[in-house]
Protein backbone atom coordinates (compact mmCIF):
# COMPACT_ATOMS: atom_id res chain seq x y z
CA UNK A 1 0.00 0.00 0.00
CA UNK A 2 1.32 3.42 -0.92
CA UNK A 3 1.72 5.86 1.97
CA UNK A 4 -0.03 8.96 0.64
CA UNK A 5 -1.36 10.47 3.84
CA UNK A 6 -1.16 10.42 7.61
CA UNK A 7 -4.21 8.15 7.57
CA UNK A 8 -2.27 5.61 5.50
CA UNK A 9 0.62 5.78 7.98
CA UNK A 10 -1.83 5.43 10.87
CA UNK A 11 -3.47 2.32 9.43
CA UNK A 12 -0.10 0.76 8.64
CA UNK A 13 1.08 1.38 12.18
CA UNK A 14 -2.10 -0.09 13.69
CA UNK A 15 -1.26 -3.31 11.87
CA UNK A 16 2.38 -3.05 12.91
CA UNK A 17 1.56 -2.68 16.61
CA UNK A 18 -0.84 -5.63 16.37
CA UNK A 19 2.01 -7.72 14.98
CA UNK A 20 4.36 -6.44 17.69
CA UNK A 21 1.87 -7.40 20.38
CA UNK A 22 1.29 -10.84 18.90
CA UNK A 23 5.01 -11.56 18.82
CA UNK A 24 5.68 -10.24 22.31
CA UNK A 25 2.78 -12.19 23.82
CA UNK A 26 4.40 -15.59 23.30
CA UNK A 27 7.79 -14.62 24.69
CA UNK A 28 6.24 -12.78 27.64
CA UNK A 29 4.54 -16.03 28.63
CA UNK A 30 7.86 -17.88 28.28
CA UNK A 31 9.63 -15.25 30.39
CA UNK A 32 6.93 -15.58 33.06
CA UNK A 33 7.46 -19.33 33.24
CA UNK A 34 11.24 -18.91 33.46
CA UNK A 35 11.18 -16.29 36.23
CA UNK A 36 12.16 -17.56 39.68
CA UNK A 37 10.83 -14.54 41.58
CA UNK A 38 7.11 -15.07 42.23
CA UNK A 39 6.22 -11.37 41.96
CA UNK A 40 8.05 -11.17 38.62
CA UNK A 41 6.36 -14.30 37.30
CA UNK A 42 2.91 -13.00 38.26
CA UNK A 43 3.65 -9.58 36.73
CA UNK A 44 4.67 -11.18 33.44
CA UNK A 45 1.51 -13.30 33.39
CA UNK A 46 -0.52 -10.13 33.98
CA UNK A 47 1.54 -8.42 31.29
CA UNK A 48 0.59 -11.16 28.85
CA UNK A 49 -3.07 -10.65 29.69
CA UNK A 50 -2.64 -6.91 29.08
CA UNK A 51 -0.97 -7.55 25.74
CA UNK A 52 -3.83 -9.84 24.73
CA UNK A 53 -6.39 -7.21 25.71
CA UNK A 54 -4.48 -4.60 23.72
CA UNK A 55 -4.50 -6.91 20.69
CA UNK A 56 -8.28 -7.21 20.96
CA UNK A 57 -8.60 -3.43 21.06
CA UNK A 58 -6.27 -2.95 18.08
CA UNK A 59 -8.15 -5.64 16.13
CA UNK A 60 -11.39 -3.80 16.83
CA UNK A 61 -9.92 -0.50 15.60
CA UNK A 62 -8.62 -2.22 12.47
CA UNK A 63 -12.05 -3.69 11.84
CA UNK A 64 -13.62 -0.24 12.25
CA UNK A 65 -11.29 1.00 9.49
CA UNK A 66 -11.88 -2.00 7.23
CA UNK A 67 -8.38 -3.44 7.45
CA UNK A 68 -7.01 -6.80 8.54
CA UNK A 69 -4.98 -6.44 11.76
CA UNK A 70 -2.55 -9.09 10.51
CA UNK A 71 -1.59 -7.10 7.41
CA UNK A 72 1.92 -6.25 8.62
CA UNK A 73 4.85 -8.06 10.22
CA UNK A 74 6.78 -5.99 12.76
CA UNK A 75 10.47 -6.57 12.16
CA UNK A 76 11.41 -4.40 15.15
CA UNK A 77 9.58 -6.59 17.64
CA UNK A 78 10.84 -9.68 15.83
CA UNK A 79 14.36 -8.58 16.74
CA UNK A 80 13.44 -7.77 20.33
CA UNK A 81 11.76 -11.16 20.77
CA UNK A 82 14.83 -12.89 19.33
CA UNK A 83 17.01 -10.95 21.78
CA UNK A 84 14.72 -11.81 24.72
CA UNK A 85 14.85 -15.50 23.93
CA UNK A 86 18.62 -15.45 23.36
CA UNK A 87 19.56 -13.41 26.43
CA UNK A 88 16.95 -14.46 29.00
CA UNK A 89 15.86 -17.96 28.03
CA UNK A 90 18.63 -19.67 26.07
CA UNK A 91 21.61 -18.11 27.86
CA UNK A 92 23.32 -20.28 30.46
CA UNK A 93 22.77 -18.76 33.90
CA UNK A 94 24.43 -20.08 37.03
CA UNK A 95 22.16 -17.91 39.15
CA UNK A 96 18.36 -17.62 38.93
CA UNK A 97 18.42 -14.09 40.33
CA UNK A 98 20.69 -12.96 37.48
CA UNK A 99 18.26 -14.56 35.01
CA UNK A 100 15.38 -12.65 36.65
CA UNK A 101 17.30 -9.38 36.22
CA UNK A 102 17.84 -10.22 32.54
CA UNK A 103 14.16 -11.13 32.13
CA UNK A 104 13.18 -7.70 33.41
CA UNK A 105 15.68 -6.06 31.04
CA UNK A 106 14.32 -7.87 28.01
CA UNK A 107 10.68 -7.31 28.93
CA UNK A 108 11.26 -3.60 29.46
CA UNK A 109 12.87 -3.30 26.03
CA UNK A 110 9.71 -4.72 24.51
CA UNK A 111 7.61 -2.37 26.67
CA UNK A 112 9.57 0.63 25.46
CA UNK A 113 8.98 -0.40 21.86
CA UNK A 114 5.24 -0.65 22.57
CA UNK A 115 5.29 2.75 24.30
CA UNK A 116 6.88 4.32 21.21
CA UNK A 117 4.35 2.67 18.90
CA UNK A 118 1.30 3.54 20.97
CA UNK A 119 2.57 7.09 21.50
CA UNK A 120 2.84 7.67 17.76
CA UNK A 121 -0.58 6.14 17.17
CA UNK A 122 -2.18 8.39 19.79
CA UNK A 123 -0.60 11.43 18.14
CA UNK A 124 -1.76 10.32 14.70
CA UNK A 125 -5.32 9.59 15.90
CA UNK A 126 -5.50 12.98 17.60
CA UNK A 127 -4.29 14.76 14.45
CA UNK A 128 -6.80 12.82 12.33
CA UNK A 129 -9.54 13.74 14.84
CA UNK A 130 -10.26 10.07 15.53
CA UNK A 131 -11.20 10.77 19.13
CA UNK A 132 -12.53 7.29 19.89
CA UNK A 133 -9.40 5.66 18.49
CA UNK A 134 -7.20 8.09 20.41
CA UNK A 135 -8.94 7.21 23.69
CA UNK A 136 -8.48 3.46 23.13
CA UNK A 137 -4.86 3.89 22.13
CA UNK A 138 -4.16 6.20 25.09
CA UNK A 139 -5.42 3.47 27.41
CA UNK A 140 -3.05 0.99 25.73
CA UNK A 141 -0.21 3.50 26.06
CA UNK A 142 -0.95 4.09 29.74
CA UNK A 143 -1.05 0.34 30.41
CA UNK A 144 2.32 -0.08 28.68
CA UNK A 145 3.82 2.67 30.85
CA UNK A 146 2.35 1.02 33.94
CA UNK A 147 3.82 -2.36 32.98
CA UNK A 148 7.22 -0.75 32.54
CA UNK A 149 7.03 1.05 35.90
CA UNK A 150 5.91 -2.15 37.61
CA UNK A 151 8.97 -3.99 36.27
CA UNK A 152 11.22 -1.22 37.57
CA UNK A 153 9.58 -1.54 40.99
CA UNK A 154 10.12 -5.31 41.00
CA UNK A 155 13.76 -4.83 40.01
CA UNK A 156 14.52 -2.11 42.54
CA UNK A 157 12.02 -2.24 45.40
CA UNK A 158 11.16 -5.92 44.97
CA UNK A 159 14.80 -6.81 45.31
CA UNK A 160 15.53 -8.65 42.06
CA UNK A 161 18.54 -6.47 41.27
CA UNK A 162 19.83 -6.69 44.86
CA UNK A 163 19.52 -10.47 44.83
CA UNK A 164 21.32 -10.66 41.48
CA UNK A 165 24.16 -8.47 42.77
Amino acid sequence: MAMNSLKDVYLDQLQDIYSACKQSLAVTTELGRAAKDQQLSEALIAGGQGISKGMDQIASLCSDHGIDPTGEHCKGMEGLVKEARSHALEEDFGDDDARDAMIITQYQRMCHYAIAGYGCLVAFANRLELDGDAAVLKTCLDQSYEGDRHMTDIAVKGGVNAAAA
